[in-house]
């Protein structure tokens, strides 16, 4: 059966301000993470402390919207932000990177192990295993802003996004919120409970993010402004994941020969 998309973006209108789904879902995502990561702590399958939390989701806030940003713009629009840098600083206008976003939060990571001398690949481990949450979130507000969308289907379960034309599309950022973000947590969450060796958490998370990102590429158009990189397959998101993919396996061979600190 065919859908037709017509949710509004909008959430809420308050006078002159808008409150977009998009953003809300950034907001849950956040206040989720704070629940089920000190919930953790309650239940004592944590060594960190609530202090050590509410620094990793600051600093993450601000590590994913950096990162995030700086992402989109070298990744997938240097050429206009380079003629335009003032528009760099208009998130409100979209734009943001996965890759982007992962990049920053690994530095902001660092950053707190440094600060708080504690090993890397720890709280990393530790991080990851909630990661997903935000993902099937992001995902879902994609989805009510018709973006990201898929190419066009014949299959029962097309999706007609009216903004974008009248064509039933594969909706692409569902298949990404199912896989990025549900399939993915029970794996990685699964595995947490077996306590597994120091560095698997955080490798398996990229193996399987880029895994399954690179599939839903298949079937996802790529942004306008970049196109495909090579015949009518190759895109930007697949590019990005491959490296990922290969730093994953390579923690994984480390973790499980013991090579990683404890």
């Amino acid at each position: 059966m065919i859908y037709t998309h017509n949710i509004d973006p909008i959430l809420l209108s308050i006078g002159f301000i808008d409150l977009y789904w998009y953003g809300a879902m950034y907001a849950v995502s956040f206040l989720l993470l704070d629940y089920f990561m000190k919930k953790e702590i309650a239940l004592g399958n944590c060594d960190f402390t609530i202090a050590i939390i509410d620094k990793i989701l600051l600093i993450s806030i601000l590590s994913l919207l950096i990162g995030g940003r700086l992402g989109y713009v070298v990744f997938y629009n240097l050429d206009y932000y380079y003629h335009n840098p003032i528009k760099t600083f208009y998130i409100w206008e979209g734009g943001m990177s996965f890759h982007g976003a992962l990049l920053g939060i690994l530095f902001g990571i660092l950053f707190i192990s440094k600060k708080n001398t504690i090993n890397f690949f720890k709280l990393s481990d530790f991080i990851v295993v909630f990661v997903p949450i935000g993902l099937f979130l992001g995902r879902i507000g994609n989805f009510i802003n018709s973006e990201l969308y898929g190419m066009p289907t014949k299959s029962d379960w097309g999706i007609v996004f009216t903004k974008i034309d009248l064509i039933p599309r594969h909706p692409s950022m569902l298949y990404e919120a199912l896989l990025e973000g549900l399939i993915l947590f029970i794996i990685l969450k699964t595995i947490y409970n077996n306590k597994p060796v120091t560095g698997k958490l955080s490798a398996l998370f990229l193996i399987f993010y880029s895994f399954f990102r690179f599939l839903v590429e298949f079937v996802r158009v790529p942004d306008i402004q970049i196109g495909y990189l090579y015949e009518n397959w190759l895109t930007m998101g697949m590019v990005l994941s491959i490296p990922m993919f290969i730093i994953g396996l390579v923690i994984y061979y480390l973790s499980i020969q013991g090579k990683i600190e404890r």
